[in-house]
């Protein structure tokens, strides 16, 4: 499936493609501003199949071998859940750990404390490395980086001989203080290299120079885990992409939101846990852009889950700390809230007879019931079918095909029959529990990080967002709903809009107002240099390149810290800074509390020109629907007729009321009674909420 504004693509184009759960997406961003937009099903046994299937279906579309377009490509971004999928599936590499020795036990310890204090029988997720391939070696550094007790370097040896003969694929190296200096680790890394040929080596204070043994060493364990099975696939995705045509190095989208080149991620896999919905930030942008409103609250709904994240005055914020398929894993990563809320979402009868939906997903196969696919359990897609909410017949431009006796049947034997009550209840009771997750979603990434949603446009977005984003926005106090026209491929659209970007940070403790401003400059300088490198090998140099600065501070005797900008290094101005985000996040601050720095950042940025959308071209004729039927408009409203509009009969400045269904290529567009669809210059589409 393929569409796009124009009859074909002006070369040269640029093009996005992100690998989902259930569909790939793709867009093609062309020299007069078009967008091109390709969508097919995912390949979860060999993801690179869906990238070049999109390939040659956006090809196909437009009468070009994937080859030319390939060719005429200048800039090809990916975004992938390969990383993701290997945590989430327990499919990693055989690890092997060396840690200080007396410390093996670390990672296995973890925290000490349970993420839900009220939880005490959940048990934590298996450790990636047995306590068999935990060796601790000698050797030790003071907190002053001052060594006490030299290097081991024949139990390293024998460490090493121990774990080829054992098979291990991936070390992981987590010392004592090593954030500090980190000469013993790169001591073992050089002989861990020396004794395998292939093995993948994670050094805990290159991939996370952060204090705290245990996240550095979940951390580099993540890293060593994917390594051996991601990078190898970007660099077999690379090589065939190059061979059929590309004339520029794929670049892939990290979890900070930003691209970097496969040479430069290859062995920070662990950075590309976000791949996909860290491209909300460059689809963000490009919302902000065309409507001149920065206070946006992304929440893309594709078929397995729902990611939402949040701008604040042009601003996404970023967090250190992850927790994938309860693993910590400690990379700048743009601050997203995901939960298992998608068109393909499995709606169930629990043990006392209450209806629940999630988290658990039928997939790309077989997917709802209403695919025909061999499915049988009931979905939201499903729900939505027999609301008549989606038409049956083709979906998403043909990729698959609804059929609405089978979604009937689903909903009737699993939901309806125990619960008592009819199809169209039952189906009901999915659409109302969905919407409230959705609604808790977004109030735990807004509301809980003490931001107001109801200053903010609401952007729906994936395939299934458009069809809830009213009726979350209603219950949220938006007023107003935008949806992009290439909704169901909002990441892919992102990644056509985000800059290369690579984060360094580096430790420094000691209290704000009595810190030499000379330490802070040298931390800075060493800082940058490093970012500027990075850039440089990757071709951004002079006015390509920017850097960044920020600063981590918290009030003595605080646990965790909070992330301040920097330009200059003003004490007055930084506690101001600081005050104001505390004050937001907790309630209060502390007016004459002591303030302690606990690590500088930059952030060096590549500068990739942003993508300039082409105006709406199609024909300003009065829109006629296409069709009417009955849906049901939730329990105020009961079933209305509706009148369900194609995108192609619409245009720019077209106003229309509610309810209706739009059908869009990629999506549809629910707009409930009392509320008014508009179309802007771009072909993107706002939905008043009305009061």
């Amino acid at each position: 499936m393929a569409e796009g504004f124009a009859t074909s693509p002006q070369a040269p184009w640029r093009i996005g493609v992100d690998v989902g759960g259930t569909f790939t997406d793709l867009i093609l961003h062309d020299d007069a501003g078009a967008l091109f937009v390709a969508k097919v099903p995912s390949t979860p046994q060999n993801p690179a199949d869906g990238v070049l299937a999109a390939i040659e279906a956006i090809g196909a579309a437009h009468g070009m071998p994937s080859d030319a377009v390939l060719a005429d490509c200048s800039l090809f971004v990916h975004g992938s859940t390969v990383a993701t999928n290997t945590m989430l599936e327990g499919k990693g590499a055989k690890v092997g750990m060396i840690t200080t020795e007396g410390f093996r036990d670390s990672l296995e310890i973890r925290r000490g404390i349970r993420e839900d204090m009220w939880d005490h029988r959940t048990p934590f997720a298996p450790v990636l490395v047995p306590r068999s391939r935990r060796i601790g070696v000698a050797g030790r550094l003071d907190r002053d980086a001052v060594e006490i007790i030299p290097l081991d370097e024949v139990a390293v040896r024998e460490t090493a001989a121990r774990f080829k003969s054992d098979g291990v694929e991936a070390v992981a190296v987590c010392l004592l203080n090593s954030f500090l200096d980190p000469s013993h680790e790169r001591a073992v890394g050089r002989i861990m290299e020396d004794s395998f040929d292939h093995a993948a080596i994670s050094l805990s204070a290159e991939i996370a120079p952060i204090m705290g043994e245990y996240e550095r060493g979940s951390t580099a364990v993540a890293n060593a885990y994917l390594t051996p099975r991601v990078a190898p696939y970007l660099a077999r995705l690379d090589a065939t992409l190059t061979e059929r045509g590309l004339r520029h190095p794929m670049l892939m989208v990290q979890s900070n939101g930003g691209a970097a080149s496969v040479s430069q991620v290859a062995g920070r896999t662990v950075n590309l846990l976000l791949s996909g919905p860290a491209s909300a930030v460059g689809a963000l942008n490009l919302v902000a852009e065309q409507t001149g409103h920065d206070n946006l609250i992304s929440m893309e709904i594709g078929g397995t889950s729902c990611d939402v994240v949040m701008m604040h005055k042009g601003d996404v914020a970023l967090t250190d700390e992850l927790l994938i398929a309860g693993y910590h894993v400690s990379t700048p990563a743009i601050d997203v809230h995901t939960v298992g809320a998608g068109g393909g979402t499995i709606a169930h009868v629990d043990a006392g007879g209450m209806l629940q939906v999630g988290p658990q997903g039928a997939g790309a196969t077989p997917g709802p019931a209403c695919y025909g696919l061999g499915g049988d359990h009931p979905t939201v897609t499903d729900a939505l079918l027999v609301l008549g909410r989606l038409r049956p017949g083709a979906y998403a431009g043909g990729a698959v095909s609804l059929d609405l006796e089978l979604a009937r049947k689903a909903i009737g034997d699993h939901l309806a029959a125990p619960l008592g009550i009819s199809i169209e209840d039952a189906a009901g009771g999915v659409i109302g529990i969905l919407e409230q997750n959705l609604l808790h979603a977004v109030e735990r990434i807004s509301i809980e990080r003490g931001y107001d949603p109801s200053v903010c446009h609401l952007v729906a977005a994936g395939g299934a967002g458009p069809m809830h984003g009213s009726a979350v926005a209603r219950r949220l106090g938006c007023h107003t709903v935008y949806v992009p026209r290439q909704a169901g491929a909002f990441c892919a659209l992102g990644m056509l809009n985000a800059d290369v970007r690579r984060d360094m940070s580096r430790v420094l403790i000691g209290d704000l107002d009595a810190m030499e401003p000379g330490t802070v400059a040298d931390g800075y300088a060493a800082l940058e240099r490093q970012a500027t490198d990075v850039l440089a090998n990757e071709g951004f140099e002079g006015t390509n390149a920017t850097t960044e600065r920020a600063m981590d501070l918290r009030y003595r005797g605080q646990q965790w810290s909070i992330r301040v900008p920097v330009e200059t290094f003003e004490p007055s101005s930084i506690r101001a800074g600081f005050e104001e985000q505390h004050q937001r996040m907790y309630g209060h601050i502390q007016p004459v509390g002591d303030l302690e720095i606990t690590a500088l950042h930059v952030t060096g940025r590549g500068l990739i020109p942003r993508i300039v959308p082409a105006d709406d071209q199609r024909p300003r004729e009065v829109p006629q629907p296409a069709e009417h039927r009955s849906t049901y408009a939730g329990l105020q409203h009961g079933w209305c007729e509706t009148p369900i509009y194609r995108a192609e009969n619409l245009h720019a400045d077209v106003s229309l009321e509610g309810p209706l269904l739009l059908e869009e290529v990629t999506t549809t567009l629910y707009v409930g009674p009392g509320e008014t669809l508009e179309v802007d210059r771009f072909g993107n589409y706002l939905i008043h909420i009305g009061s």
